[in-house]
């Protein structure tokens, strides 16, 4: 990460923003901040996805990663941002640009995309503490209704205490989490071979890389915080959020792609294709698998440590964009004052998540994969055709670039559509 006295970042073509205020220690919490966000337990399955298509498919969405994290959450940044009033949230800015009724349908549609990801959380919590309890620790199943209360309400409570406490905490869980995957990485490579190298199969390579990309974007996606990330730092920055909201993105881009591609990487070359197949038909993480083949008791304790910090960090993260949201979409019809609806708003959201920790429904996979769809479009397609329409933006008409990250929206959300239907 850059720690220059004064760093000049390029926006586009001959326009330029010097950020003149160095690289800050608040720079560094947001970098945490979204990486945790972005590495959910989804990261414990994602050696299995793309592992299994083969080592050209796994090469591809490699390089594939850093352009497409980073273009589009620098877009989702930039659409925020080009508001004309300060402080505006996502719905707000939503609406300003596209109208009243379509502004609070896509705030609607961006909320629904993050609320399931916040029950399958609260789900995946409670399992992993409860499983941790009875299996490491030894003791008597708890009581689920108690369990999970507690759990919920103090992953909620760190974000009421403000943005500090919120900081703090993806501090004291984020950096434990990305020494754990690095080491655990290592630990992994006296055990990898060599994989069999063919030669590219037309249509099934193709077919391969395109219903590997929305596991990919979503894999690395914080969407979720964005709104509140570039809302901080118009007020921490002023005119120059814009230049600095993209320099902590590239950094964030940067970190992810390194930690969680070599994690990728070391667990896909540990295992043959036959393997990750069977830990496929399993439905099992990676690190479940690897544990049950090999019976290490390094991985059998990792294993619940990573998925509790990896599912407390992105739960903080998806509740942020859930509350700004939420409070927005019930302050404008009720008339409630933005503080009441926000008060509503968690109060709500803390009944919904506890409730589905307690029932533990089964159907949470296929809530993912129907917000996948509404994700993708936001992140990739939205902000893109924002620059096309909205004049405030209209210096980042990039052809390439803005082509880059329609195209594989658009093929990120196709292949979801199509595994669904399938």
């Amino acid at each position: 990460m850059s720690s220059s006295a004064e760093v000049t970042r390029e926006l586009s073509g001959s326009h330029s923003t010097t950020v003149s205020t160095g690289w800050r220690r608040h720079d560094t919490h947001w970098v945490i901040s979204l990486f945790g966000t972005a590495v959910g337990a989804g990261i414990l399955f994602l050696p299995i996805n793309l592992g299994l298509g083969g080592i050209w498919p796994l090469v591809i969405v490699a390089v594939l990663a850093g352009p497409m994290t980073f273009l589009a959450h620098r877009g989702l940044a930039r659409f925020v941002l080009s508001s004309s009033r300060p402080h505006a949230d996502f719905t707000e800015v939503a609406e300003e640009h596209f109208g009243k009724m379509a502004g609070r349908l896509i705030s609607a549609l961006y909320f629904l995309s993050i609320f399931p990801i916040l029950l399958i959380y609260g789900v995946g919590l409670t399992n992993t503490v409860e499983s941790f309890m009875i299996n490491q620790l030894g003791m008597d199943a708890p009581n689920r209704v108690m369990l999970s209360g507690l759990l919920v309400f103090a992953m909620i409570a760190v974000m009421m205490a403000g943005e500090k406490a919120m900081l703090r905490a993806f501090a004291f869980m984020v950096y434990p989490l990305a020494a754990i995957l690095a080491a655990l990485s290592c630990y992994l490579i006296p055990q990898w071979h060599w994989p069999e190298v063919t030669a590219f199969e037309g249509a099934s390579f193709l077919n391969t890389v395109w219903l590997a990309l929305p596991v990919t974007v979503f894999a690395f996606s914080h969407a979720a915080a964005i709104s509140g990330f570039a809302n901080v730092q118009r007020r921490e920055y002023g005119e120059q959020a814009e230049a600095k909201s993209g320099l902590i993105l590239r950094n964030t881009t940067v970190m992810l792609v390194g930690f969680v591609l070599f994690f990728v990487f070391s667990c896909a070359l540990s295992l043959s294709p036959t393997q990750l197949a069977e830990a496929k038909a399993q439905n099992v993480s990676v690190l479940s698998y690897l544990a049950n083949i090999t019976d290490n008791p390094v991985i059998v304790t990792l294993g619940p440590l990573i998925a509790f910090i990896a599912i407390s960090s992105s739960f903080l993260g998806h509740f942020l964009g859930a509350r700004e949201s939420l409070k927005s979409l019930i302050a404008k019809p009720t008339g409630l004052s933005l503080a009441k609806a926000d008060k509503l708003g968690i109060a709500l959201m803390f009944f919904a998540i506890w409730g589905a920790a307690v029932i533990n429904p089964g159907i949470l996979g296929l809530m993912e994969t129907l917000s996948g769809p509404v994700i993708a479009m936001i992140l990739f397609i939205m902000p893109v055709v924002a620059i096309y329409k909205v004049e405030a933006l209209a210096r980042f008409r990039q052809g390439w670039v803005n082509g880059f990250i329609l195209l594989t929206g658009s093929l990120s959300v196709s292949a979801l559509v199509f595994s669904l239907l399938k």
